[in-house]
């Protein structure tokens, strides 16, 4: 298993990304100043964005249900809690696009390799913040054996 978004596992027999992108943003707004220069202000967080990119041979590994179950999931609008395959929480995530090429066509059209891309956009504000919401934070930690897991949030 490498990750889990909601209830799907990213896994070699469903859909293994090769790549694993993340840019998180910052806001710094300026604002102008006769003679000098502009002065910025910490204003809060902005975008954390994930990419998956791969690909998949339904013949050999991976599955084009797999794009389906996805695209489902994407079309709830829903967030969804990404755990990567150590156990780390990374936060309430919403796919935000997918993306997929197909090709090496056989003779009924079905292709050979489905190259495909899938940003997530995260929605929340923090992880401890989510668990909150959830019930006391040191009693989920205690239950799950987080300590290590939470580790830098």
């Amino acid at each position: 298993m490498m990750m889990i978004l909601g209830m799907f596992v990213f896994s070699l027999p469903t859909l293994a990304y090769q790549e694993l992108q993340r840019q998180t943003d910052w806001k710094h707004p300026g604002n102008s100043i006769v003679g000098g220069r502009d002065q910025s202000q910490f204003t809060g967080k902005g975008d954390d964005i994930i990419t998956l990119n791969g690909w998949i041979a339904p013949e050999l590994t991976g599955s084009i249900y797999s794009l389906d179950a996805l695209r489902f999931m994407a079309d709830t609008g829903k967030a969804w809690i990404l755990i990567q395959g150590t156990g780390r929480i990374l936060g309430n995530f919403v796919i935000t696009n997918m993306s997929e090429g197909k090709t090496h066509l056989a003779k009924n059209g079905d292709p050979e390799r489905i190259d495909f891309s899938i940003t997530l956009k995260r929605v929340d504000e923090s992880v401890p913040d989510m668990l909150s919401k959830l019930g006391d934070v040191s009693s989920i930690k205690a239950m799950l054996s987080l300590d290590g897991l939470m580790h830098g949030f």
